[in-house]
């Protein structure tokens, strides 16, 4: 699918319509309806949109930043009027009364948002399958997970149904899809994007990002989602977008010890050091680095997150929001069989884990130690960057795995996260970037984490690399 500048290019000069835009990615969604990607799709919305966008053209009339992109909603963002559920039982038939302010700012400059496509129960999972509308498959090898928690939004831009597709990311759940699909996606730096209308998963975790198969495409929907300040998201912070400077010299820390036998498999290892051969022949400046912190930012990111968790879905009741069972008797029984059978297993374990790791017994064993980790790699990181324009790891030890279902066991599908669950805790922006594909031609991922709210940096630099 081409990218949304070259399809308005093609649009001004009588080649398409916007209508026509549309409905070709109608027709994409159809083709690819066996993946389990959209869960509702909008399109008579869509096709009215578009007939305004056509008729704006027509009378010669300028159109917003995002000229007419198509854009496909993770089941996580609020749209006003449309059913939002974070592919959970307890929210069934949920329509919100808002819009999220990232989506809000995307349709104020013309935007077309075609559906709202599957991901992980409250964004709780590595492969997309923890899902109450079943499991969504990589549309590169149906037999395979598209990654989690948004492999629907990686899986809507393989799949061509969209120019962008927009997800959140708690630990990874941008980059890990998109390195398993073959698309790029950011996360940006923690408050570059408002989380107004976000359900949430871990707050001080959460950012909405973008996927798209174009670098461009990337940093236009990024810029347009943070263009304005949010009155209702305290931890939002408006800044203006970097334009990079030119730079002969960039400097790359490279974290290559990751990239070995001990953490990823071989097909991720080769691309990874080709990938850095690649940046000293573009005249980039690439010096090894030890991250000895790795083993333990799985642990922290786990016990906090999930302990943010036990307190953000404590909302879902059965009295304030979501599900309330109609076999209760009781006050007790409302709550208890509300929770019980509306949440699935993984949301069950992770909340169970949170509430255990802040009990009063557990607090200080657990969740402040992992608070001091935080700390200590948010330090370490920035002191990094201080010297380096980027920093280099793998996106994900491995290709994309086999399709996980929501009743089997979530532990093992952790480690997937283990490189990309650092930018969260710190808080920097990191890109995922198709690095070729393996042995079993499916795609790998590089990762870049820059300095805070210098997200341009990272796009810069994906230019100068592009896939093998």
């Amino acid at each position: 699918m081409k990218s949304i500048e070259a399809t308005w290019q093609d649009v001004q000069q009588g080649l398409l319509t916007f209508t026509q835009v549309v409905n070709s990615c109608l027709t994409r969604i159809e083709e690819s309806e066996h993946c389990n990607i959209y869960i509702e799709v909008y399109r008579e919305e869509a096709l009215a949109k578009a007939k305004k966008l056509d008729e704006k053209v027509s009378n010669g009339e300028a159109l917003g930043s995002m000229l007419g992109g198509i854009v496909a909603l993770k089941d996580n963002l609020c749209y006003t009027s449309h059913t939002v559920t974070a592919a959970s039982a307890i929210l069934k038939d949920f329509v919100s009364p808002y819009t999220a302010t990232a989506v809000q700012h995307l349709l104020d400059e013309d935007a077309i948002i075609i559906g709202r496509v599957n991901c992980d129960e409250f964004a709780m999972g590595s492969a997309t399958g923890f899902s109450v509308y079943g499991a969504t498959l990589n549309p590169l090898d149906t037999s395979r997970a598209p990654g989690g928690s948004s492999g629907g939004s990686a899986a809507a831009v393989a799949a061509k149904t969209c120019h962008v597709a927009l997800g959140s990311d708690t630990g990874g759940s941008i980059r890990q899809p998109a390195s398993f699909c073959g698309t790029y996606g950011l996360k940006p730096t923690y408050g570059r994007i408002s989380r107004h209308g976000l359900i949430a998963f871990a707050s001080s975790f959460d950012q909405i990002g973008p996927f798209s198969h174009s670098i461009e495409d990337i940093s236009r929907a990024t810029q347009v989602m943070s263009s304005k300040p949010c009155a209702y998201d305290s931890t939002s912070i408006h800044r203006a977008w970097n334009t990079t400077k030119p730079n002969t010299n960039l400097r790359i820390a490279s974290f290559s010890h990751l990239a070995s036998a001990e953490y990823c498999n071989e097909d991720v290892q080769k691309n990874y050091h080709d990938t850095i051969e690649k940046m000293k022949a573009c005249g980039m400046t690439v010096e090894t680095k030890e991250f000895t912190l790795i083993d333990y930012m799985l642990s922290a990111y786990y016990i906090l997150t999930t302990a943010e968790a036990s307190s953000n879905l404590s909302r879902f009741d059965g009295m304030r929001y979501g599900h309330r069972s109609d076999k209760a008797e009781n006050l007790e029984e409302v709550y208890t069989l509300s929770r019980s059978e509306g949440f699935g297993k993984e949301v069950k374990n992770r909340i169970m884990l949170g509430t255990f790791v802040l009990s009063s017994g557990h607090y200080d064993a657990y969740y402040e130690k992992a608070m001091r980790a935080r700390h200590k790699v948010r330090s370490f990181f920035d002191a990094i960057l201080e010297d380096f324009d980027a920093i280099a790891l793998p996106t994900s030890p491995t290709t994309a795995f086999a399709q996980i279902t929501k009743d089997a066991d979530g532990v093992e599908q952790y480690n997937a996260d283990i490189f990309t669950v650092v930018a969260n805790l710190t808080g920097h922006p990191a890109l995922s970037i198709p690095n070729g594909p393996g042995n079993d031609n499916l795609p790998t991922g590089f990762q870049l984490v820059g300095r805070m709210f210098e997200e341009q940096q990272l796009l810069d630099i994906a230019k100068e690399i592009k896939p093998l």
